[in-house]
């Protein structure tokens, strides 16, 4: 543990990201900054979930090809995970409650899970839309919200910046 604080301390200091840690001597994407003041990730690891979330959204968009219900349903109901946006009208707490549960792979899986086992078209259909949208929002790197506002994600702050900061 000492070392770890030591690498800490090592780091030339910036305001605005500390306290930091480095991977160090781990190839790119792991030698990334994870910023733990925001808990958010930055460098390869961002890149590398972006990418993860293109590939959920690819994956499902094939398996809707192959599985769902018309283009149309899934033009209808793609956003449709977004309507949890109204959360933030009772606070900043309860919107990011309302967007993670509604982001989150585990409901989304467990919706195309229990179609598959029960031979539910309906709750395949749902499922795959619900994965094809978390995996386009992630892709665009909105992340899971942190209760301080909206553009708190685990995948960084989203947003333009000021140019008086």
């Amino acid at each position: 543990m000492r070392d770890y604080a030591n690498k800490l301390k090592a780091r030339p200091s910036n305001p605005k990201l500390q306290p930091t840690a480095y991977s160090a001597g781990l190839p790119w994407p792991l030698g990334s900054r994870i910023n733990f003041m925001k808990n958010t990730v930055s460098g390869g690891i961002r890149v590398l979930l972006r990418l993860e979330g293109l590939c959920i959204l690819l994956a499902s968009v094939l398996a809707y090809a192959r599985f769902g219900s018309g283009w149309g349903t899934f033009a209808l109901f793609f956003l449709a995970p977004d309507l949890s946006f109204a959360g933030y009208l009772a606070g900043s707490k309860v919107g990011a409650i309302a967007y993670n549960f509604a982001h989150s792979l585990i409901g989304a899986l467990a919706v195309l899970a229990t179609g598959i086992l029960l031979s539910a078209p309906i709750a395949v259909t749902a499922g795959i839309i619900w994965l094809a949208h978390i995996g386009f929002d992630r892709a665009l790197g909105y992340g899971l919200k942190y209760s301080a506002g909206f553009k708190f994600t685990h995948l960084g702050v989203i947003g333009r910046k000021r140019a008086d900061t």
